[in-house]
């Protein structure tokens, strides 16, 4: 029983790391694209983040800081190493199909804005765990929303700003208008995210339980 319920975390964790890491790579390479919803401008990068909310929240409640720590780490390489890989296809002259302005177009990311996303990615996820667990300590199993929102609100503003700031404001392609016209409209929409996703939390804890066949699962540290 012992041996079966390891395998399952084992599994478990498996498949939300693979989630984690594939919204998470994924928002940072179509993160230079804006677009608009209604009268608010904002990237599109923020369309893979309520995955990444949502498993974040689910990692920490069930494996503990340390492993979603680790986890963090591990994602920012790779997306480093994501980078590096569409920087050498780059470098490749194109034969038929698309032009390489075309493809540059569409892959090309400044330094700026890898430095800005890996700085501000690590720092939020390092910063989440932390808060996470600080309020997991004040409530125990009750208020799942409390630290799983109250967490993202905070961690995902650092990120928000520091990323746009980096990314866009330091090498010049964005005037500090535009950076609070866009950069709130982000925060806002991420905020407003994470506040749909809280029942969907709760229907995580539950399937996870349920999968776990535990009712109190303490995650490891």
């Amino acid at each position: 029983m012992t041996q079966a319920l390891g395998t399952r975390r084992e599994w478990l964790f498996i498949i939300l790391a693979g989630f984690f890491i594939t919204n998470a790579v994924t928002a940072e390479l179509i993160s230079n694209k804006l677009f608009q919803i209604g009268p608010f401008t904002t990237i599109v990068g923020i369309l893979p983040w309520p995955v990444v909310f949502l498993v974040t929240d689910l990692l920490n409640e069930f494996y503990g800081k340390k492993a979603v720590r680790r986890l963090s780490w591990i994602t920012a390489g790779l997306i480093a190493y994501c980078f590096v890989i569409v920087v050498c296809a780059m470098q490749l002259k194109s034969v038929g199909g698309a032009t390489d302005e075309q493809y540059n177009a569409v892959f090309g990311q400044a330094p700026w804005i890898i430095v800005g996303s890996i700085i501000a990615f690590l720092f939020a996820q390092l910063l989440d765990t932390t808060l996470f667990a600080y309020l997991k300590t004040k409530t125990g199993n009750r208020m799942i929303w409390l630290r799983a929102t109250g967490s993202t609100f905070i961690s995902q503003f650092f990120d928000t700003f520091i990323v746009a700031y980096i990314g866009f404001v330091l090498p010049g392609k964005w005037s500090w208008d535009l950076y609070f016209e866009i950069t709130p409209v982000s925060y806002a929409l991420k905020l407003i995210i994470a506040l749909a996703l809280t029942p969907l939390i709760y229907v995580g804890h539950f399937g996870i339980r349920r999968y776990l066949k535990e009712h109190h699962v303490i995650p490891p540290e």
